[in-house]
């Protein structure tokens, strides 16, 4: 039988997720590059798959495929700044001795897990945007075979339209959530 817990974080255990990001931004600025933080973030769920983990850890971690997906994605092409905004919340992934280190057993990713959901609550608009993207390159690309047509003909040219449209209004979504006040993580 499942079984829903729901817990609060306070401001000052938000405090401190925000000053373990900020801890692992300044050693990456130093140390790594933008690759090396999403390797870090690509073996994190790799770990954590290898793992027993209970599954509401899990499918939080799952989560985090989307968000890699996200900047990988030639096709998205997602500006040097929002690029920058997605990496910088990926950074925390990047310790494994972070709040709760990832090798103790069933509990290890329980921080990860946690701070994908603040990731998801911040990066909202850029998720729901990226994921809009990929539906209607998989409709087009459907619609295109089913009438006989190359999907790879002007592919950029219709590609380029919708995902336009979409980074201006994954702009105005983050815009108009930023006024909103309450906690954010700072990046």
């Amino acid at each position: 039988m499942p079984l829903d817990i729901t817990f609060t974080l306070s401001d000052q255990d938000l405090g401190h997720f925000q000053a373990i990001v900020d801890k692992a931004k300044s050693a990456m600025e130093k140390e790594h590059d933008a690759e090396a933080i999403e390797a870090a973030a690509k073996q994190l769920i790799a770990d954590a798959k290898q793992g027993e983990l209970p599954d509401f850890i899990g499918d939080r971690l799952s989560k985090l495929e989307v968000i890699i997906n996200m900047i990988s994605d030639s096709e998205w092409q997602l500006s040097d700044k929002d690029r920058s905004r997605v990496l910088n919340a990926l950074v925390y992934f990047c310790d494994p001795e972070d709040l709760i280190p990832d090798h103790i057993p069933g509990l290890g990713f329980l921080d990860d897990a946690i701070y994908v959901e603040l990731v998801i609550r911040e990066l909202k608009a850029e998720i729901e945007s990226y994921e809009e993207f990929c539906s209607f390159r998989t409709a087009e690309e459907e619609r295109r075979k089913a009438k006989g047509e190359d999907p790879h003909v002007e592919r950029e040219q219709w590609l380029a339209d919708k995902r336009a449209t979409l980074h201006a209004k994954m702009r105005k979504r983050r815009s108009g959530r930023s006024s909103g006040g309450g906690w954010r993580l700072h990046w």
